[in-house]
């Protein structure tokens, strides 16, 4: 009796001690989940800026050569 008793006794605690993993587990892939995720949203952000600042600069550099050429172009009409 005593040793059926210790024996459930055992089998009870490494079912604990085994849920108790598998909860850890999937706690862990959880987090490793989410850190990748704010991870890509990071990188994506990141990237949306840069190409804004890319696009401005082109944008502005575009415009000054069309300003400078239409002068250049008038000056020389006038000429």
């Amino acid at each position: 009796m005593k040793m059926r008793q210790s024996t459930q006794q055992f089998e009870l605690a490494f079912e604990q001690e085994a849920a108790l993993e598998r909860r850890r587990r999937q706690q862990l892939r959880q987090r490793a989940a989410n850190r990748s995720r704010a991870r890509r949203i990071q990188r994506t952000e990141q990237h949306g800026t840069v190409a804004f600042g890319v696009l401005v600069a082109v944008l502005t550099l575009t415009a000054v050569a069309v300003v400078v050429v239409m002068f250049e172009t008038l000056a020389w009409l006038m000429a």
